[in-house]
């Protein structure tokens, strides 16, 4: 409790004192990042002495120490004892939807945006994908973020999004924010109005949250988005929970399954239909964790990484024994702890299985769920079910660019975006060095920089 009171108090100083904002480069200045250990995102092991080569935006090089000729004029950063590897990549978020402990469409606003974009850029995630529930003002600030000039995370989205009538989701949304049709036309020119803005999914709302809600999709609905989509070039994310919804949506034809399947274990009958299809799987593991855990007071709620994303309001609520009691309902806290459970186990039988596997959270979706912290705690939940640290860094970065069909980001290479994350430590053995922050860099701008702490004398 006196923790939680300390964030309360300390939350907005600890947003100011976490990070520096680097200085822009030169233009046309190349850097080269030295005797680094390297993580290139392609899942093997970690390299060591390694340079990078940065030229206008992009790896120009990559290699042993000894190998990388360096440029005359070159600016050398010394990264000894520390680790690069590619920006983690968010294939489930949402944009602009929270503020403090608010959520609405109040929210929308580009100041906002930008908050989440940064913070979600401090804390090493490079891009994100905003999976509905978008406003018009998305499509304003997206040529900004691709062309790096609104600041923060560069993102991509799935439009507004298709819901029920008095069901999914349950939460307040402009009529500029969301689709709910009734009927199968409605849904068909839903999808046809979305497919003019060219988003990179449709995203559809199918399950009932639990049972809390009156009404869920109706199979033609989603079969009906589903084929309209594909007609225009479209793919498909499906928010849903349970086993049977998942099964029947892959076979109508979804290309990604938005969250985990959690109320029960997946059986061989849809691994089999997932990998038929090339369907996508995004566990989000700490969706469900998210509604208790910060009343459980972990020991890394503590530390100044946590603190400088945490705003005030959110801090004080948090802080609140009120609050917390209504987290830790033994009925509700078993719920939650159940899906979190089936889900770890769902996502290791489906990787091991082969099944395409992203990277998302829902952070943004909730005040609980902070662009950031929500990320790099998803890494750790991963490996808390049975992947390796370096599996699950290839799922945040190569892996979430793969889904997103993007080919310049993701990995470490010749020709692709330098999008950087700089630790100190070694993920590869322990997946909390990815918190360690000392740099990162977006589209070769070191837009963050961190001192590493010096020696008491």
């Amino acid at each position: 409790m006196r923790t939680l009171l300390r964030l309360a108090a300390s939350a907005s100083l600890g947003a100011l004192l976490s990070v520096s904002i680097a200085q822009a480069q030169p233009a046309g200045q190349i850097v080269a990042l030295q005797h680094a250990r390297v993580i290139d995102g392609n899942g093997g092991a970690p390299k060591n002495a390694q340079t990078i080569l940065i030229e206008q935006g992009k790896i120009r090089a990559v290699g042993p120490d000894a190998s990388v000729k360096l440029p005359k004029g070159a600016r050398i950063i010394d990264l000894t004892g520390q680790t690069v590897l590619p920006g983690l990549i968010s294939d489930h978020s949402h944009l602009a939807y929270t503020d403090g402990t608010t959520s609405g469409p109040q929210n929308y606003t580009r100041d906002n945006a930008v908050r989440e974009l940064k913070q979600w850029q401090r804390y090493g995630v490079t891009t994100i994908t905003s999976l509905g529930l978008n406003a018009p003002l998305f499509y304003e600030m997206q040529p900004l973020a691709h062309a790096g000039t609104l600041g923060g995370a560069d993102f991509f989205g799935a439009d507004r999004g298709i819901g029920v009538p008095e069901g999914a989701p349950p939460m307040a949304a402009a009529d500029d924010q969301l689709y709910r049709p009734a009927t199968v036309e409605e849904a068909r020119a839903d999808v046809d109005e979305t497919a003019a803005r060219h988003p990179s999914f449709i995203k559809v709302w199918v399950d009932d949250f639990h049972h809390a809600l009156p009404a869920r999709m109706k199979p033609e609905i989603y079969k009906a988005v589903i084929e309209e989509a594909h007609a225009k070039g479209l793919r498909v994310a499906a928010h849903v929970y349970y086993r049977e919804d998942a099964r029947k949506l892959v076979e109508a034809g979804a290309d990604l399954l938005a969250h985990g399947v959690r109320d029960e274990l997946v059986d061989a009958d849809l691994i089999t239909l997932m990998k038929r299809h090339g369907t996508w799987y995004l566990p989000t593991l700490g969706l469900d964790e998210s509604f208790y855990i910060y009343a459980q007071h972990p020991e890394w709620l503590k530390s100044g990484f946590f603190r400088g994303a945490v705003q005030p309001a959110l801090a004080a609520q948090l802080a609140d024994p009120a609050w917390q009691a209504k987290a830790l309902d033994p009925k509700v806290l078993a719920v939650n702890q159940t899906s979190l459970a089936i889900n770890k186990s769902n996502l290791l039988t489906l990787y091991r299985a082969g099944v395409k596997i992203g990277f998302g959270t829902d952070s943004g979706a909730t005040p609980l769920r902070m662009p950031g912290i929500a990320e790099q705690r998803e890494l750790v939940l991963m490996v808390q079910a049975g992947l390796t640290p370096l599996q699950a860094i290839t799922v945040a970065t190569r892996d979430a660019a793969a889904l997103l069909d993007l080919t310049d980001r993701g990995v470490i290479a010749p020709g692709k975006r330098a999008d950087l994350l700089v630790v100190a430590g070694d993920p590869a053995r322990n997946i909390t060095d990815t918190t360690h922050i000392r740099a990162v860099w977006e589209a070769g701008q070191e837009v963050v920089s961190r001192p590493a702490p010096q020696p008491r004398t």
